[in-house]
């Protein structure tokens, strides 16, 4: 009995000397239950998986190139850096872009504040210049917002572009092209003409961008004329719109409810404000474009000539779209992006009809409608 006892004892102690030598067990690690896999569902195997490579979609219509500016004040008057010598030489300048990527719809756009998430709405004023005075009034009783389409053709050019500019508003120039009803509907004599080879209205169309410079791009509406016949080509209309896009420029496209270009910055016309030309039904056109506005974020109205019944309906009317919860926005603030981007093979000089018109005579100075 003594010598089981001594061993047991012997025991112990042997026992407690490791235990000692060990130290204390280690903290046990509570177990992540597996979810019960789904009947339907295959079993998940946990095993290292490379990660996908990364996919970045392209953007049509790059956000750096995106038109329109945010700070307020005057528009510039024309940049040297922004213009380059036409057909004629270096008495009739055209738009380009800047070596450093700036472009005319950039630089010459409207203050516009682009964090306002109001729904925005347009107007563009065409046949400005053609009367000296109702074009005078229209910039000074309209707010700073309302675009303004000039005529290339007219004397009173110079003065109205002036004004526009220190009154805060923006413009576009207007191309002439062959309307309906032409000839009754005509033009002048520097329009774009479906009769003609692209290569002859690439001139026309030149002769037309370099008449006054410091605009935000181009549109087809001459006053009450919008261009339908000649826009309606596209085998016409393509050399025009790529020449206006490589330019930095956006287009305005006068004709309601046709699908916007795919090869430029631009915007249709939702509506015609004052056709026909008295006040009830100018009045029933601009409560139009707001019902637009709610429903797609934003509108565009057109009113083809600065008379005055229009001036001071649209004059008026602009005063009451804050209660509304609405803003007057620039044309350069509501455009939409390209829905394809230029190919190599748009580049101007491998275009035959723009590379043939650079070396054709540009029509006179003094054309007139």
């Amino acid at each position: 009995m003594a010598r089981f006892w001594l061993l047991v004892l012997l025991v112990l102690g042997v026992s407690g000397g490791l235990l000692q030598y060990l130290g204390p067990p280690l903290p046990r690690v509570a177990a992540v239950p597996t979810p019960a896999a789904s009947p339907t569902a295959p079993a998940v195997v946990a095993t290292a998986q490379p990660l996908p490579p990364l996919v970045v979609q392209r953007r049509v219509g790059p956000a750096p190139n995106q038109p329109g500016r945010d700070q307020p004040g005057p528009v510039t008057d024309p940049d040297p850096a922004l213009q380059e010598p036409g057909p004629a030489g270096k008495d009739d300048l055209l738009p380009r872009i800047a070596a450093d990527g700036r472009q005319p719809m950039q630089a010459y756009a409207a203050g516009f504040d682009r964090s306002s998430r109001r729904p925005r709405i347009a107007v563009l004023v065409a046949g400005m210049g053609q009367a000296e005075v109702d074009s005078l009034h229209a910039v000074n009783a309209l707010p700073g917002a309302v675009s303004f389409a000039i005529t290339p053709y007219g004397g009173a050019v110079a003065r109205v572009i002036a004004a526009a500019r220190l009154a805060q508003h923006e413009y576009l120039v207007s191309i002439p092209m062959e309307p309906q009803g032409f000839p009754l509907n005509d033009p002048g004599n520097q329009a774009l003409m479906t009769s003609l080879g692209r290569a002859d209205n690439m001139v026309r169309l030149l002769w037309a961008m370099s008449r006054f410079g410091g605009y935000v791009g181009a549109t087809g509406a001459l006053g009450d004329l919008r261009g339908e016949r000649f826009a309606g080509l596209s085998d016409q209309m393509e050399p025009v719109l790529r020449q206006i896009a490589q330019r930095g420029l956006l287009y305005v496209d006068p004709r309601p409810g046709q699908p916007p270009p795919a090869q430029v910055w631009s915007r249709v016309v939702d509506v015609v404000i004052d056709d026909p030309v008295n006040a009830d039904a100018i009045d029933a056109r601009l409560a139009e474009l707001e019902g637009i506005a709610r429903v797609y974020g934003s509108a565009l109205g057109l009113a083809g000539a600065p008379r005055p019944v229009t001036v001071d309906r649209l004059a008026a009317w602009s005063a009451t779209l804050a209660d509304k919860g609405l803003v007057l926005a620039p044309v350069s603030a509501i455009v939409q992006a390209p829905l394809r981007e230029p190919s190599p093979r748009d580049a101007t000089p491998s275009d035959p009809a723009a590379r043939d018109a650079t070396t054709r005579e540009t029509p006179p100075k003094d054309a007139k409608p």
